[in-house]
Formats: structure tokens, sequence, C-alpha cells
């Protein structure tokens, strides 16, 4: 029990209270430096020592109270910032944007088609290059497949699958879902769960990394849009924002690919051993038809419909 509240302790003060910290920190330097005079350390450090010497701040009991003014606006600056993650996630997913306020959807819908449009025409590339390659093979003539390679390249960096969300990361992260609904008619969904408690620590370990560095991104993101109303009162906190917005783009784009694999990778590699847990009879590769089996025996049955209710409500 102590080295688990040591392990809380510790989380609680990286996740929440550090980050919230230093961004207090920039809030109390953005009032005291402006907008005239944005780097003005020893202006700063002069007013750093004028508050160390009030006599309210240098007696145990205030620097007691002070000392947790900071933690409990540190920790609430923490909580807030996660929050915004939360909804910052659920953005940039956008499993659900065709249940999204009007205004919002019609946007979400324009970039959904504008991206399928893109995509169509990298995909026709890709098709053309790989014809003009049979074409090579069959008659024995040389052929660059750099050509291929970065029409392939030049899809992907738009999206795996034909779009269905307004984003990349949304897309990537559907990708799976989509290949192993068309690969091996599985349900992502459905399955999940089921298989998530036969697999090895090892595996579950590696999956739970990478989706802890999905959310480490949105939190980072979440700093971004936090930061960014400081420029008002001191502009290099856009130069802050910027950079934590790049750099969370960057990650979250980087984790989504990761845990994207792994899910796919995991449900590939894995499902048969579930299906033989569960009674299904298989052997050698995951098929369609064991697809099928596990979707059959893993859905939900509707309940048995009562004979005297339906009576009852035809006679109504």
């Amino acid at each position: 029990m102590a080295r688990l509240g040591e392990k809380l302790a510790e989380r609680w003060l990286s996740l929440l209270v550090l980050p919230g910290a230093l961004y207090l920190a920039t809030i109390r330097a953005a009032l005291t430096l402006g907008q005239t005079r944005p780097f003005d350390l020893p202006r700063l450090a002069h007013q750093v020592t004028a508050w160390a010497a009030n006599p309210a701040v240098r007696t145990v009991g205030g620097q007691i109270v002070l000392l947790c003014a900071v933690l409990a606006a540190a920790a609430v600056a923490g909580i807030a910032a996660r929050t915004l993650a939360a909804a910052i996630e659920r953005v940039v997913l956008a499993a659900d944007w065709s249940s999204w306020p009007g205004p919002l959807r019609r946007l979400a819908s324009a970039r959904v088609t504008a991206r399928r449009t893109r995509w169509d025409a990298a995909r026709l590339v890709v098709h053309q290059r790989r014809e003009e390659a049979g074409r090579a093979r069959a008659l024995r003539r040389p052929h660059d497949p750099q050509e291929l390679h970065e029409a392939r390249r030049s899809l992907d960096r738009i999206s795996p699958e034909r779009p269905s969300r307004p984003t990349w990361t949304g897309d990537r992260i559907d990708a799976a879902t989509v290949r192993l609904r068309r690969d091996h008619h599985l349900e992502t969904a459905l399955l999940w769960p089921h298989l998530w408690l036969t697999l090895p620590d090892t595996e579950r370990s590696e999956i739970s990394t990478a989706r802890q560095e999905m959310t480490a991104a949105y939190v980072l993101a979440a700093w971004a849009v936090l930061y960014a109303p400081l420029t008002a009162i001191w502009w290099p906190a856009a130069l802050v924002s910027l950079l934590l917005a790049m750099t969370a783009r960057q990650r979250s784009r980087t984790a989504a690919e990761a845990y994207a694999q792994l899910i796919e990778a995991t449900v590939r590699l894995h499902t048969g051993d579930l299906a033989r847990a569960l009674g299904i009879d298989h052997s050698g590769i995951l098929t369609t038809q064991v697809g099928d089996a596990l979707s059959d025996l893993l859905e939900s049955r509707l309940p048995e419909l009562d004979e005297h209710a339906s009576t009852a409500g035809m006679q109504v």
C-alpha cells in the first residue's frame, strides 16, 4: 500500500502539479513583464525578490499557506488541461462526427468529402503505377519501383483507407477496424473486450503504453490552447503555444500510427487463440469463416418476444 501511495503521489505530481505550476509561473511572469519588455529578466528577478521579502511570506505559517495555495491552483490547472485534452481527443478522432451539432457536422462533412476527392485521385495514381510496373515485368523490362512507392506514400499521407472521418488521425485509428472487417469479417468493437482478457501481459503493456502516448499528446495540445490566451498580455506566449501545438500534432500522429498497428497486429495474431478458447474449431490462417463464427457467437441475442405482450400490442 505504501508503494502504491508513492506511485499515486508521483503521478499526481508529474501529471498535474508540475505542468500546472509551470503554467502559473508563466502567468505571473507575463503579468510582470508585459508586452513592452517581454524578456526583462532583471525586472522579473527584482519582483520575485520583493515577493520573497514580504513579511507574510517569511513566516513558516505563511509559507505553508502559500505552498498549499500554489499546489491547489497548479492541480486545478492540470485537471483543466486533462479535461480539455479529452475534448480535443474526441474532436480529433471524430468517431461520432455525424452526431455533432449542425455547423460542426457540416464542416466535418465538407472536409471528409474533400479528403475523399484527394484520396480517390491519389488512389488512381497508385493503380496506374501498379499497371505500369505489371506491364514492365510482363515484358521483362527494367522498371523503377520508386514511383509506385512514392505514390503509395502520398496516398497514405491522406489516409490509409478511403477517408470516413475529417482528420488523418481519426482515419488511421479507423483503418484498423476497416481492414479487419474487410479481410477477416471481424468486428473490432465486439471482439476486443474478449480478446483483451486473453492477451499476455507483454501485449497488454505495449498497447497500454501506446494509448498513454496518445493521451499525453492531447494533454500537450490542451496546454497549447491554455497558453494561447496569455498572448494578450505577453506576446512570447504565442511562441510557446505554437511550439506545444506542433509537438502535440507530431506526437499524436506517431502515437496513433503505433496504436493502430498494435491493435491490428494483436487481433490478427491472437484471434485464433480466442476462437479455440470459445470452442470454435480453427487451425491455420485466420479465415472469414472464423470471423463470421466469432461475430455470431459474441453478438448479444435479442430478447425473446413475449407472445402475450405481442398480442396485447396488436389489440391496442
